[in-house]
């Protein structure tokens, strides 16, 4: 069992870590006050400002990076399409076929760049001089593939090519804090355990420099409580010039999350989920494997079905069951999941 179970109320038949992780004790509880005070009328605006700074350095430790490189927000997409809108026009990108769609559209949205979808263990091969961005999940949602990160960047750096990762599928269960990227994406909701609405980026100088900043709001300044108003422009130096104004009920929660996983050493709980997965994967007769995430065959969502008929929660993508095992399962999820589609 792993040491953070008791954090969580619920968990046994939970296999859905890849859709929506679970809150821990200490994030609800987070919650529930911040929403007493709310009602109470003594919430102020600048505790959430302090309570996003301290989440800001969480975010940084997870990422590799310091705290002026990383742009806070609330979803993926948004920082991805800051890169796209900065693609010169006819530009070519390469993305993974069947990739999340948060970090293909706002590449083919433009309507005029040349994105050209590889498998998942080719893109490192694909890069080639002329390609101006690479755009991949570290973790694939549908099938659980990791992408050879290393090689990618080798690769995206000997082309001159932005390099960006989305670790959303990654972050809490593998390690993401050497990825040798321009922009580092994730949203906390999943592995996290943080509440929807809250995302981060990290950003490198090249792109900090080169992407312009098209949401600009008012938070996107150095002290954005002194520059809230026109008629200039006020950016920051760093990442921050990237945000967007923040969700702050959902920072709340995501600051203790955050804090968790920071200091949580992350290499034990790499090893008990995918231990739990390769478990799990032996039952379906299938190869161990370097995920957490399980995916197999369902064309008519039968599988999926018997899962739910179980009382397990699990999803389907692309035709593919898909079971996820984090800190919260143990061995006898992996027996209540075979169990319930005979194997």
């Amino acid at each position: 069992m792993h040491p953070n179970r008791s954090r969580f109320a619920a968990g046994r038949g939970y296999l859905a870590a890849c859709t929506l992780g679970l809150p821990a004790r200490e994030t609800t509880d987070a919650l529930s006050a911040d929403l007493a005070a709310w009602s109470a009328g003594t919430a102020h605006a600048s505790a959430y400002s302090q309570l996003l700074e301290r989440a800001r350095g969480h975010a940084a430790t997870l990422l590799g990076a310091s705290p002026e490189r990383v742009a806070t927000g609330s979803q993926v997409s948004p920082f991805i399409a800051l890169a796209a809108a900065s693609a010169p026009a006819g530009a070519e990108i390469v993305c993974v076929d069947g990739d999340f769609s948060s970090v293909v559209a706002p590449f083919l949205a433009r309507g005029d760049l040349g994105v050209r979808h590889v498998p998942v263990d080719a893109v490192a091969d694909t890069i080639r001089p002329g390609t101006w961005a690479v755009a991949v999940s570290l973790v694939q949602s549908a099938t659980g593939e990791v992408a050879d990160a290393a090689s990618i960047a080798c690769a995206a750096r000997e082309a001159g090519a932005f390099l960006l990762v989305d670790t959303t599928q990654a972050t809490g269960w593998m390690p993401t804090d050497a990825l040798e990227a321009d922009l580092v994406v994730c949203h906390a909701y999943k592995w996290l355990s943080a509440p929807r609405g809250a995302a981060f980026a990290a950003f490198s100088d090249r792109a900090i420099e080169e992407f312009t900043p098209h949401a600009a709001g008012w938070y996107s300044g150095e002290d954005p409580w002194a520059s809230c108003y026109g008629p200039e422009l006020h950016l920051a130096r760093g990442a921050r010039r990237f945000e967007v104004s923040p969700a702050w009920h959902a920072w709340v929660g995501a600051e203790v999350a955050l804090r968790q996983a920071a200091s949580t050493p992350v290499e034990p709980t790499r090893t008990h989920d995918v231990g739990l997965a390769n478990a799990f994967r032996e039952r379906l007769g299938l190869p161990p494997g370097e995920s957490a995430i399980v995916t197999w065959a369902d064309a008519d969502g039968g599988q999926l079905a018997l899962l739910t008929a179980a009382g397990l929660t699990a999803s389907g993508r692309a035709g593919r069951a898909r079971v996820a095992f984090h800190v919260w399962n143990d061995e006898e999820d992996v027996e209540l999941a075979a169990r319930a589609i005979g194997r």
